[in-house]
């Protein structure tokens, strides 16, 4: 058989749909002396368009709650349910993609504390009635009783899950391991610090290194344990007391704390003695932290009444998200597919938000994908300027979180001025006091 190949010269190449040939393009700098000029007009509008179009605000999801939403958990094995927990003990599963409630219950007499999924797409919720219960949303009806309940000593802060083994860790001033095939059965085991009698305020199971189980508590501490020997394996002390714990998805040994002194701080677990990063920014305590499910940003909420997105390697937030109606943020969470953030807030709303502000979803276009990536990497390379810095930095924040922010930074300068007198003065008197020494031995001496 022969073969005949079809070849054209590169210089004779079209465009599809045109009868003009290409032109080849010669890239030698010395032809094009404003090449860079004309880059950074481009990153400069581009970074004037992106701030332009800005929109994180998506949506509020149906009728919220009537008291405020105080956690959320999303479905690890679907995209578009999650689920919320309010103060008046009430249970609601959301349709993200419809934006309405499919399911609810009256689960617990008082707060609900804490939410997880269980691998079957089963709900586990405790509350501060001193209960666990176990519910079935996808084949259940609203108001449904519960499939299963344990009952605590006291009343319950928060709940894990195991990611491969049928059991849960709740938490009280114990945490206790129950197991989910044994119903209000006692619980299999039950792990605290030796000599601690504070209340443990948020627990978290490691879902990759399955068996680590973290801890923190209103003595300020955090404690891992491990749950194979069922012992305490470190304890740390932080200057105030932590609120909530998350785990890198990605990186399995290190964890973000949200702290009262208004820092998210992260750490290794390997080496506690210090943080690897502290995220500073928020002017009020962080009540709620989660990190990404690709592991490289983190969402936090705070009692300032604001949202911040960081990256996990910088130390002042890349965005932040507020309306003039949302009250203190308590609960906060990525969806699974990295697009978007949910907050839950006092005021009992539910928002729905973009985890890149002028992001827009929905099919594009080859051409459009093209000139997308293309401003990103203008913006990349040109970030360093001043003009295109200030533009990209520049936030609108309410009135109170901008009056706050100045009194906090000013006390911060005070403190460190003072630390610095302090160590000059302290220089000072070791130098006097070691030449009094020295005048004292020349003068025994003569």
């Amino acid at each position: 058989m022969k073969i005949k190949a079809l070849s054209r010269p590169t210089s004779s190449q079209q465009a599809p749909g045109s009868d003009v040939a290409r032109q080849p393009r010669n890239l030698d700098p010395s032809l094009h002396p404003f090449e860079r000029a004309r880059e950074y007009t481009r990153a400069l509008n581009a970074t004037k368009l992106e701030r332009m179009f800005a929109a994180p605000f998506v949506a509020q999801l149906g009728r919220g709650h009537v008291d405020g939403v105080y956690t959320l958990a999303k479905d690890p094995n679907a995209l578009d349910r999650f689920a919320s927990g309010s103060g008046d003990g009430v249970l609601k599963v959301w349709d993200l993609p419809s934006q309405e409630e499919v399911w609810q219950t009256q689960a617990h007499e008082n707060l609900v504390k804490g939410m997880c999924w269980t691998q079957d797409q089963k709900l586990l919720s405790c509350g501060s009635d001193r209960t666990v219960k176990l519910y079935d949303p996808y084949n259940g009806t609203s108001n449904s009783a519960p499939t299963a309940t344990w009952l605590g000593p006291n009343a319950f802060t928060g709940i894990t899950r195991h990611r491969t083994e049928p059991a849960f860790a709740v938490s009280s001033s114990v945490i206790s391991i129950y197991d989910l095939n044994r119903p209000s059965a006692a619980p299999t085991q039950t792990l605290s610090w030796p000599t601690s009698i504070d209340t443990i305020t948020a627990l978290s199971l490691n879902q990759t290194e399955t068996s680590i189980l973290a801890s923190t508590a209103t003595d300020r501490s955090l404690v891992l344990y491990d749950l194979r020997t069922s012992t305490p394996l470190h304890r740390s002390v932080l200057t105030l007391a932590s609120n909530a714990i998350s785990w890198n998805p990605m990186e399995a040994f290190n964890l973000a704390l949200a702290n009262e002194d208004h820092n998210i701080y992260l750490f290794d677990m390997r080496n506690l003695s210090r943080a690897l990063n502290i995220l500073k920014d928020h002017v009020s305590a962080v009540m709620d932290v989660e990190f990404s499910p690709t592991g490289e940003e983190l969402v936090s909420a705070s009692y300032d009444r604001s949202i911040r997105l960081w990256k996990r390697n910088e130390g002042h937030s890349r965005d932040i998200y507020h309306t003039k109606r949302m009250q203190r943020v308590f609960s906060c969470c990525w969806t699974p597919d990295n697009a978007y953030i949910l907050s839950g807030s006092d005021d009992g709303n539910i928002r729905l938000w973009r985890s890149h502000a002028s992001a827009r979803s929905g099919i594009k276009s080859a051409r459009q994908r093209q000139k997308l990536e293309y401003d990103e990497a203008l913006r990349t390379r040109y970030k360093h300027m001043p003009e295109i810095k200030r533009i990209a930095r520049h936030r609108h924040v309410p009135k109170q979180v901008k009056k706050a922010g100045e009194i906090k930074g000013e006390e911060l300068k005070s403190i460190k001025r003072r630390e610095e007198n302090e160590r000059k003065h302290s220089v000072k008197g070791a130098v006097k006091r070691k030449s009094e020494r020295e005048k004292m031995v020349l003068a025994t001496e003569k």
